[in-house]
């Protein structure tokens, strides 16, 4: 679709910009630290590299479109983000802001994420 020469994808990336901002929780930038420190000393870089960008993959579909991922069945007011079998990104979203609080290691007991 042509309209006053931009094409429908420049027209979206013109003037639909994203509006949420991720805020990532101390308990969250904790968990990352943790993943990366955990990946440094078992994985390649090569490996490590990948998660990397499937983390910025994930993390942009979340703050591109925050309601993409179903919202938790367990815990009220937090949506769920599988970023892998063994990592789930938990976050809430508030007016324009997306607050990841935590990315959570799903080989521990999900109650742990209760006190979060």
């Amino acid at each position: 679709m042509r309209r006053a020469g931009f094409t429908h994808t420049k027209l979206h990336e013109r003037f639909m910009k994203n509006i949420y901002k991720i805020v990532w929780s101390d308990e969250a930038l904790r968990n990352l630290r943790d993943i990366i420190d955990y990946l440094e000393n078992r994985w390649t870089k090569k490996e490590i590299q990948k998660f990397a960008r499937l983390l910025d993959h994930q993390i942009n579909l979340i703050e591109n479109n925050p309601f993409l991922f179903a919202k938790s069945v367990h815990f009220k007011g937090l949506r769920k983000s599988v970023l892998s079998k063994q990592t789930t990104i938990y976050y809430r979203i508030s007016d324009f802001e997306v607050h990841l609080v935590t990315l959570f290691d799903n080989r521990q007991n999900p109650h742990r994420l209760r006190s979060k």
